[in-house]
C-alpha cells in the first residue's frame, strides 16, 4: 500500500491498493475480482495464509485485505458471470477492476440510433474522443461503497479519482452477489 492515505477509510484504502496492484500489471489486462477480508479475522482465524499474504502481526490491525479469486471467464458477459457469484460469511466484501473505454456525457447526442451491442461497441471504439479507464469497484456488505478511476492518458498514482458513487451500475451488480 505504498502510495494509499493512511488516513482514509479501509475500504479506500483497499481499493487504492488494488488500483495500484493492477497498475503495476499495465493495461489491456482482463478484469479480476477480489473477496475482501477482515484483516485482523483473517490473521485470528488462517494464520499461515496471513503470513504467506504479507500480513505481519506489526502492521495495522485494522483494514481490509483483498484476495484475488479466479480468472474471472471471457466467455458470458460481466453482469452475467457476477449473477453467479455468492460470497462465504467470512467475505466483508468483494471488489472489481476492470478496463472500460468511455465517451464524454457530449457524445450521447451523437450515438447513431438503432446500434446494437457490437455495433455501439465498435463505434464507441472509434470515437475521438474516447478515453480509456481502470474501475476499481468495492462494497461491503453493510452497503458501503468505493471506486478509483485512472485514464490511461494520466496514468499517474496522483490522477486516481476516488468516490462512492463514481461506477453506480457496478457498485449495485457487486452488492447484488451479497444478496441471497
Amino acid at each position: 500500500m505504498s502510495n494509499t492515505p493512511m488516513a482514509a477509510s479501509p475500504l479506500t484504502r483497499a481499493v487504492l491498493e488494488i488500483d495500484e496492484y493492477a497498475s503495476g500489471l499495465g493495461w489491456d489486462q482482463p478484469a479480476r475480482l477480489f473477496a475482501l477480508v477482515d484483516t485482523a479475522q483473517l490473521r485470528a482465524q488462517e494464520p499461515s495464509l496471513a503470513a504467506q499474504l504479507g500480513l505481519g502481526e506489526e502492521q495495522e490491525t485494522t483494514g481490509l485485505t483483498p484476495i484475488e479469486q479466479d480468472e474471472i471467464a471471457t466467455d458470458k458477459p460481466l453482469d452475467e458471470f457476477l449473477a453467479t457469484i455468492a460470497w462465504p460469511d467470512a467475505v466483508a466484501g468483494c471488489a472489481l477492476t476492470v478496463e472500460r473505454l468511455m465517451l464524454p456525457p457530449s457524445a450521447e447526442a451523437q450515438v447513431p440510433e438503432g446500434l446494437d451491442g457490437k455495433k455501439l461497441t465498435q463505434w464507441v471504439a472509434e470515437h475521438p474522443e474516447r478515453q480509456e479507464v481502470r474501475m476499481t469497484v468495492a462494497v461491503l456488505r453493510d452497503g458501503a461503497r468505493e471506486s478509483a478511476l485512472r485514464l490511461r492518458e494520466k496514468d499517474s498514482p496522483t490522477e486516481v479519482l476516488t468516490g462512492p458513487d463514481l461506477v453506480p451500475g457496478l457498485a449495485d451488480a457487486l452488492a447484488a452477489t451479497f444478496e441471497d
